[in-house]
């Protein structure tokens, strides 16, 4: 057996053959693990980073989920561009031709009177604690109204959902509301 350094984890998985005992152990670093789990946290704190450090671009690693909350941004005037690319550099045609461990969605950020357009961007669910909405709950949000430990939608503000829909899976809070569909509030961005 492999000993464990401080930059492996160790999982333990059943096996079938020995009815529910533990026998196969893999290591994995802690970055494989953190690379297979969605996480929208680091997206946030990307974004609001560069936005902090007057960046023009930022990168990130090229997940369904961060393409849904990205083309949120996008569409509500949060970001002017997105772009799939290389670690490198935003380039569609390179995008094609590489691995998926190295590509990457480039975001344009978007600057008014040299000020950032996003202020801020928080989670509202977090791994610890999800939040679920009906859609009652995301009609109160959207009208100034508390719901759950959500905080109502400001000015300017949005909220991204992520619902059990196929077709739209990833959507505004205020375009959940029109279509009639719950889910997950994922984080705000104003």
């Amino acid at each position: 057996m492999r000993a464990l350094t401080p930059n492996s984890v160790l999982l333990v998985t059943r096996h079938a053959s020995f009815r529910g005992l533990f026998s196969a152990v893999k290591h994995k670093s802690v970055e494989a693990l953190f690379l297979d789990m969605p996480r929208p946290h680091d997206l946030c704190a990307r974004i609001q980073n560069a936005f902090r450090a007057r960046h023009q671009t930022v990168s990130v690693a090229h997940t369904t989920q961060n393409l849904g909350i990205l083309s949120i941004l996008f569409r509500t005037g949060f970001l002017t561009s997105i772009t799939r690319g290389t670690i490198d550099a935003p380039s569609p045609e390179a995008f094609n031709a590489t691995s998926a461990a190295q590509r990457r969605i480039w975001a344009e950020l978007k600057y008014r009177n040299d000020r950032p357009v996003l202020e801020r961007m928080e989670l509202i669910s977090k791994p610890s604690k999800r939040v679920f909405m009906e859609i009652g709950e995301i009609r109160r949000i959207c009208t100034g109204r508390r719901a759950q430990t959500v905080k109502p939608l400001g000015m300017g503000e949005i909220a991204v959902v992520r619902t059990k829909n196929k077709e739209h899976e990833w959507l505004e809070a205020r375009e959940a509301l029109q279509l009639h569909l719950d889910g997950e509030v994922v984080c705000r961005a104003n």
